[in-house]
């Protein structure tokens, strides 16, 4: 049986709401699960071998582009995202790229995890690849919660 992965609002208490611009994008999803922040990050960015192949896609199509398949150096990254800031109840990935800046926020509070994206364009290429992204976006993130849900 398939955990049940729901659109869901991003709780009041995230950091991410004070990003949040009229014109960003910004969704989230949730799913049944107590593992706090960190962990449920982990599993989420322990990319399974369909999306390891969309991403190899990605860096492809982009390289010519200039834009970032590993993100910036960090001291403390999940995959190729650094981690911007952790709480209890909140961990925060992602970097500002050339053509979008966007962070990833992993929420645990009262027996679920949230995962929400938000995504601030900074021209047409931005918004042209962030439409063009968006189905997949959306498979590999309720992909990713259904594994948070099964750990």
């Amino acid at each position: 049986m398939s955990p049940n992965v729901t659109l869901s609002p991003l709780p009041q208490n995230s950091a991410l709401h004070q990003r949040k611009a009229p014109t960003d994008f910004l969704d989230c999803y949730a799913v049944r699960s107590d593992l706090p922040p960190r962990r449920a990050a982990q599993i989420i960015t322990t990319f399974p071998g369909w999306a390891k192949g969309l991403l190899q896609i990605r860096r492809l199509v982009t390289a010519p582009f200039g834009l970032s398949n590993d993100g910036p150096d960090a001291a403390d990254k999940l995959g190729p995202f650094p981690v911007e800031s952790e709480t209890d109840h909140e961990l925060i990935a992602g970097f500002n790229d050339r053509h979008l800046n966007f962070r990833v926020s992993v929420m645990s509070q009262e027996g679920q995890v949230f995962l929400a994206t938000w995504v601030h364009p900074h021209n047409i290429g931005g918004r042209l690849y962030l439409s063009a992204i968006m189905p997949f976006h959306i498979l590999i993130a309720r992909n990713a919660l259904s594994r948070v849900a099964e750990a």
